[in-house]
């Protein structure tokens, strides 16, 4: 039920001066064949062109960003955490906890006492508020936990995790409030005064807790609240201990042939190499070294699980399997994908049969070409081993001319420094959903590291929609995981929450402080989406230096603004519906599309420019990053929103001849993004391809997901990132 899931900016005259200088000097010789509109933002608004070199400023330069940052540094106010009231120090989290708790059992105890058709009216806005009031809390703290350096401040938003989900699973197991909300929705002349949002709220909040085994006697009630406690801890825990039996493998230098000397030399201990078996490192030996004995070697100790975390595994497995038998399903399969897309396991075999059928032929090609290459090296290999792949994969790019030389991709990361392509990120959502980035001031421990940077998300009538905050570089003991986070959803903020701050404390705000709009066309204020955005690049060492993108990492950035895109257009009444909290197998559609953006010809004429010279990227760069571009390795879990998402660049964005055409942007926009979790993931797919014959899809269920398989993945050549 209850689960979780504008000012103006600023530049100091200094760089104001030496920005048009830099921009003199920037366009000296540049190719006439260049039209510099293509590499401005489309509006004429002199304010709007400032805060888009602002935003590349912030991101490219450390002067700049340590000036624009401390703007406020000597203002006697200091604000919470993400500005919220509570969040000033580590005790603050605790209290924070509580006091939402209190006013959930207020809550509780109103939609259980209703008797009159009034108040079973406003039992869906009550419900969804109560979920608020837990997801505020416990969105917030799984962020902090994960990723504030404090361990002060980590410690005590674990503490208010655990208090907080704890307390959800009691709500999730009382019998009142289901009996109440059924009643709710089987009175016609409640749900006939309920908006679309609060019947698909409804319906959302009594699966919920017909998943939490609501129906069952208390005692078995007890168990799956302790159930659900520990697999939420086991399953963290299995993922944060991801590491092999054996943790480095010690080899000869010269069974390391084909691998970067330099990595060899950084690895190099005494007489032998020491080659770690997590990160990077085995997969850049995979697709490098030379001997096949020894990809082998790497290859199998790498995937070789310690015994401790194999024990991790079959604990939670056990634990699930319980789980499931306690609700009533046959397998936790079933139980998970009760609310999905996909709905039961032999509709996700019907999918990946489908899949597999589609790309049967040109993997079966691809094979053998990789197959011929192998037996150039060795005429008696009859077979691919899984350890060749990424080896032969790699040989075969350079070997054939549409891979670019290798000084090329060097060069490539000059154009891609990380503002300017937040630059291209705000240009093209401004084209496409009528929506820019602007980077905004922040009050004294507001952000977690000096290094965030806010943006605030603003419309074309300059109203603010959302606040962004990006966290990109790397530092030590930061999770190297690109990640979306939800701090908090879009809601309708009553105004008897609004009356009932004012009573309590002049202090207290109704959205706990933090951003909060009247939106465009009411009256009605609204809490504002607001979201991070976690990424890993490395930040240069050179003051004058700004940090550059490889195409691995320019497609990450473009995937996590997928998501962050989604969390500011789905600007929903009720937050249970807002954003990402859609079904978890199409939440990743729109972040999987947008990796198509990243390396559009058409949308890279909004952008990529040489971070030095402004100079724009050459025509054969662009077509060699078209040409050459690959998926990159299939996660199962993405397999379903890759083959949507490859329909949709088709079909919608013609592939990516209309990626900056405002009318497919608001084609793609008003039936998928805004919608959020208020409308079931097939009517948005039928209603934004039904144009092309896929009506049919509506109805979801196991053909249609065998006709999504039947769609393929578009580029099927393999990655070796």
């Amino acid at each position: 039920m209850l689960k979780t899931l504008i000012r103006r900016s600023w530049t100091c005259r200094q760089c104001v001066l030496r920005l048009r200088a830099e921009t003199r000097r920037s366009f000296q010789g540049a190719p006439a064949a260049t039209p510099l509109h293509e590499y401005n933002v489309a509006s004429n608004n002199s304010n709007q062109r400032h805060e888009d070199e602002t935003l590349r400023r912030v991101f490219d330069s450390r002067a700049f960003w340590h000036e624009f940052s401390h703007r406020k540094a000597g203002t006697s106010k200091r604000t919470g955490l993400l500005q919220n009231q509570y969040l000033t120090t580590p005790d603050g989290f605790l209290v924070f906890a509580q006091i939402s708790i209190q006013k959930c059992q207020k809550i509780v105890a109103k939609v259980i006492g209703a008797s009159s058709q009034e108040e079973y009216r406003e039992m869906v806005r009550d419900l969804d508020r109560m979920s608020d009031l837990l997801c505020r809390v416990i969105d917030i703290a799984e962020f902090m936990k994960l990723n504030h350096p404090s361990q002060q401040f980590q410690d005590a938003a674990t503490q208010a995790f655990a208090l907080m989900f704890e307390y959800m699973n009691v709500l999730n197991t009382t019998p009142e409030l289901d009996a109440q909300l059924k009643r709710a929705c089987a009175d016609p002349n409640v749900t006939s005064r309920w908006s679309r949002e609060e019947k698909v709220a409804a319906q959302v909040l009594l699966r919920d807790f017909s998943q939490s085994a609501i129906h069952l006697p208390p005692k078995d009630r007890q168990r799956f609240v302790a159930l659900s406690n520990e697999i939420s801890q086991l399953g963290p825990m299995f993922v944060r201990n991801m590491q092999p039996e054996t943790s480095q493998l010690n080899l000869d230098k010269n069974k390391l042939r084909g691998m970067d000397p330099a990595l060899i030399q950084r690895l190099k201990r005494w007489m032998k190499v020491a080659v770690p078996m997590f990160g990077d490192i085995p997969k850049m030996a995979l697709y490098s070294v030379h001997d096949e004995e020894t990809r082998k070697k790497i290859y199998l100790t790498s995937r070789t699980s310690s015994e401790a975390q194999l024990n991790r595994l079959e604990t939670l497995l056990r634990k699930r399997a319980e789980l499931a038998k306690l609700a009533g399903f046959p397998s936790y399969a079933h139980m998970t994908l009760n609310d999905k897309m996909a709905k039961t396991p032999e509709a996700v075999a019907n999918f990946l049969e489908a899949l597999n059928a589609s790309n049967r032929g040109q993997v079966r090609d691809e094979l053998a070409t990789l197959l011929a290459l192998k037996r150039a090296n060795d005429p008696s290999a009859t077979c691919l081993e899984p350890w060749d792949h990424a080896y032969y994969v790699h040989q075969y790019s350079a070997q054939h001319s549409r891979v670019r030389k290798s000084r090329e991709s060097t060069l490539l990361p000059a154009f891609f420094s990380i503002g300017t392509v937040m630059q291209g990120l705000s240009r093209l959502f401004t084209r496409l959903y009528g929506v820019r980035l602007v980077p905004t001031e922040t009050l004294p421990g507001e952000i977690w590291n000096p290094d965030v940077r806010r943006l605030d998300v603003v419309d074309e009538a300059d109203r603010r929609l959302a606040v962004i905050y990006c966290d990109f570089f790397t530092r030590p003991n930061k999770s190297p995981n690109p990640t979306h986070f939800t701090l908090r959803g879009s809601r309708e903020i009553s105004k008897d929450e609004v009356a009932g701050c004012a009573e309590l404390s002049s202090s207290l705000h109704p959205n706990d402080g933090m951003a909060a709009a009247v939106k465009p066309g009411s009256d009605k204020l609204y809490q504002l989406p607001t979201v991070a955005l976690i990424c890993d690049f490395d930040q240069s060492n050179s003051g004058s230096t700004p940090s550059l993108l490889n195409e691995h990492s320019l497609e990450t950035l473009f995937h996590e603004m997928g998501h962050a895109i989604h969390s500011v257009l789905a600007r929903t009444s009720l937050q249970t519906i807002s954003g990402t909290r859609c079904a978890t197998d199409f939440v990743e559609l729109p972040s999987v599309l947008m990796e198509n953006f990243a390396t559009a010809p058409e949308v890279l004429a909004l952008y990529a420019r040489h971070w030095e010279t402004n100079e724009p990227l050459p025509e054969h760069m662009v077509q060699s990053m078209k040409s050459n571009r690959r998926e990159p390795e299939q996660c199962p879990c993405y397999l379903f929103d890759r083959a949507i998402a490859n329909k949709v660049w088709s079909d919608v964005f013609q592939k990516g001849e209309l990626s900056t055409n405002r009318n497919a942007g608001e084609r793609f926009k008003n039936e998928v993004l805004q919608w959020g979790g208020g409308r079931d993931g097939w009517s948005c797919i039928a209603g934004l391809l039904d144009a092309n014959g896929n009506g049919k899809l509506a109805e979801g269920g196991e053909e249609a997901m065998r006709e999504v398989g039947k769609w393929g993945l578009g580029l099927m050549g393999s990655s070796e990132r």
